[in-house]
């Protein structure tokens, strides 16, 4: 490039980060990034009932990565499959299965008591604890994680649920880290979900 070009240039460009500057500077005497608003946070405080009839809270989750799934005893298919998913990871880590935790929490307390999730869970691996609680209790957790759940009724006069089928992987601090993908190996899953201890 020539001198002729680039001056130009180098004077768009000072003209523009002084404008940036001064603007920044604006917004910051004025308070302006007082309204910027945070990301949403996923997760905070509830209180469940594990199938054991154990009390658990948002503190039972700290002190270990924690995967954390939403869906119900008579889903038709995702929730069997992911909860074997899950389960299938669990088996793959060993005795480091121990150092995590793993809640599957219902969406459908009206029928998920807490004896039916033990029996449910029966078929998984004995590391994954089922959460249920009253419909209030439940509705919170599931605002709080930020859960799409509805109930649908069905041509037989009973009902399903459509829901968020993601695994929520939190930090030993009880944070939401990302969506934690089943879909692949379980030894790649236990070894990505080792990262966390």
């Amino acid at each position: 490039m020539t001198d002729r070009t680039t001056r130009p240039l180098v004077i768009i460009a000072a003209f523009a980060g002084s404008l940036a500057a001064g603007l920044l500077v604006v917004l910051w005497l004025t308070g302006g990034f007082r309204n910027v608003a945070a990301p949403a946070s996923i997760g905070g405080p509830f209180q469940l009932t594990d199938q054991s009839g154990q009390t658990v809270t948002e503190q039972s989750l700290k002190g270990k990565p924690t995967l954390v799934f939403f869906g119900f005893t008579h889903c038709p298919d995702i929730c069997p499959t992911s909860l074997f998913e899950m389960s299938e990871v669990l088996r793959a880590m060993g005795k480091d299965a121990d150092r995590i935790n793993t809640y599957f929490i219902s969406v459908d307390p009206e029928r998920d008591t807490a004896a039916i999730m033990k029996d449910y869970l029966s078929s998984f691996d004995p590391h994954l604890k089922g959460l249920t609680g009253s419909p209030d209790a439940v509705a919170k957790v599931i605002a709080g994680y930020r859960v799409y759940a509805k109930k649908v009724p069905t041509k037989e006069g009973d009902y399903t649920m459509d829901h968020t089928a993601l695994i929520y992987l939190m930090d030993k601090d009880g944070n939401f880290v990302a969506p934690f993908n089943l879909k692949r190996k379980p030894e790649e899953a236990a070894t990505d979900l080792k990262r966390y201890l």
